[in-house]
């Protein structure tokens, strides 16, 4: 059956069955490969997505339960005001080291940032315990969005 995806503001009908998760439709059938697979099982964060702001993990979401949301990928959250500001501090603390996870630490960090600009560790450490770095760059992940939180102007307002 043919579904109807707003992915990343463009519409992508594609053909597949309901059930088919999320994480299959962006990578094999739209072509958007910085989502990553890494479990199937929702427990890695590799995987994660924005569905109309919130932070999924699209290997357990299906295409008809995505229905009309807005879906936003790794490759277009930096064409917003707080995902660039949370790519630019990935950089800048040197978050990553072998890559695979970044995609869905960028994607969970940004919809914290987004729900709640002035995070605390353990607000940081509750929302970013979903998502598994094999590499350990932890102590980085927080220092980068503290870096954002504590940035100009940052905790007064929010950005979109």
């Amino acid at each position: 059956m043919a579904y109807s995806l707003n992915v990343n503001g463009k519409n992508y009908s594609v053909d597949v069955d309901a059930d088919t998760p999320l994480l299959w439709a962006l990578r094999d059938v739209i072509g958007l490969t910085g989502t990553k697979f890494g479990c199937g099982v929702a427990q890695c964060g590799a995987c994660t997505v924005h569905l109309d702001g919130q932070a999924v993990r699209s290997c357990v979401t299906t295409v008809e339960s995505a229905g009309t949301a807005a879906i936003m990928t790794i490759e277009a959250v930096g064409s917003t005001q707080v995902g660039n500001r949370v790519q630019q501090a990935w950089l800048e603390q040197e978050v990553v080291q072998c890559g695979y996870c970044q995609s869905g630490q960028i994607m969970s960090a940004t919809a914290l940032l987004n729900e709640n600009p002035s995070p605390s560790d353990d607000d940081i450490d509750a929302v970013m315990s979903g998502n598994i770095c094999r590499c350990g760059t932890y102590p980085r992940i927080r220092a980068a969005i503290r870096q954002i939180a504590a940035g100009p102007g940052f905790h007064r307002r929010r950005l979109r």
